[in-house]
This record gives structure tokens, sequence and C-alpha cells, in this order.
């Protein structure tokens, strides 16, 4: 993006006719071995902890919230279609989902992902994936890759003032 103009893209809380494109989303992603797959079951019992990024009409992107402990949030599910690769929407997605984590008062957000280099310049730092024993214990030890796991582990303490998300429609 050039920030010469908003964003060709709106960031909402997804809705449940979003969940057949999240899932061909989510599921395209995981093909490409980018993410782990996601059931269709799934992402309908989770579509709340979704938000969207629209462009065009339909998705063209999705990142969910995942609360796993006390103060403890995860960012899950961050996909965007390959088009709108680069033009700010995963970013937009994330800053989304730490703004709601903000507002529920969690104070550190996690993330497991195949790509450091994206979330590093958010501010988010590598640390071992035994410091989330929550997640190892909840999520990851009924996993496939267990516990071979090739993803990194990375969080980011929240500031105390974020802003709470909007949708931008």
């Amino acid at each position: 993006m050039d920030g010469s103009g908003p964003p060709p893209f709106s960031i909402r809380k997804a809705r449940l006719d979003d969940v057949p494109a999240i899932y061909e989303l989510l599921k395209h992603k995981a093909v490409q071995g980018l993410l782990l797959p996601r059931s269709l079951a799934n992402l309908y019992e989770m579509v709340q902890t979704f938000w969207v990024g629209e462009a065009e009409g339909g998705v063209a992107g999705a990142a969910a919230l995942q609360v796993a402990w006390e103060n403890l949030g995860e960012v899950r599910s961050l996909a965007v279609r390959e088009e709108w690769s680069g033009r700010g929407l995963g970013r937009a997605l994330t800053r989304a989902v730490e703004g709601e984590a903000a507002a529920l008062g969690v104070g550190r957000l996690f993330v497991l992902t195949y790509a450091p280099d994206f979330f590093a310049p958010l501010g988010f730092t590598v640390i071992p994936l035994a410091d989330l024993p929550q997640k190892i214990w909840a999520v990851c030890f009924q996993c496939v890759h267990f516990p071979d796991c090739q993803e990194t582990a990375m969080i980011k303490e929240l500031p105390k003032d974020l802003p709470t998300p909007s949708e931008a429609s």
C-alpha cells in the first residue's frame, strides 16, 4: 500500500455466511503447508472468534482470536488470499485481533506460525514453545505434528491503551 488513500478492503467481524469462504481460504493455505487445517464444523462453532478482510465483495483474508488462559490469547488461522498479499490486509487483521484481545483484558498475545518474518515487525518475539504450556496440553498435544512441530512460537505484550477495534464498512 502506498498510503495515498484508504485501504481497498474493510475489516469486520465474521458472520455465518462468511464461513464457507473462510473454510476454502484456510483449506487452500493448509494444502500449501502454510497453516493447519480446520474443519467446516469447527469454523461454524468458532465463527464469533473470526475477523475477515472484505474486498471486492468477498472474503480476502481472515484471522481469529482464541483466548487461551487468564491473560493469554492467540492469533489463529491468519490467512490472506495471494492476490491480497503485501497490501496490508494481514497486518490489519492482526491489529483487529490485538484490539479485540486488549478490549477483553488479554495482556499477552501469541502465535504459532510458519511465517515469523511477518510477525516480527508487528512486535512479536520468538519464544520456546514450552513457554506456552496451556497451548501444548490443550491443543498441540492432539495435533498430528506433535511433538515435532515446525511452527515458531512468538509472543507480544499488548499495550494497556490499545484502541478497541472498529469495523470499517
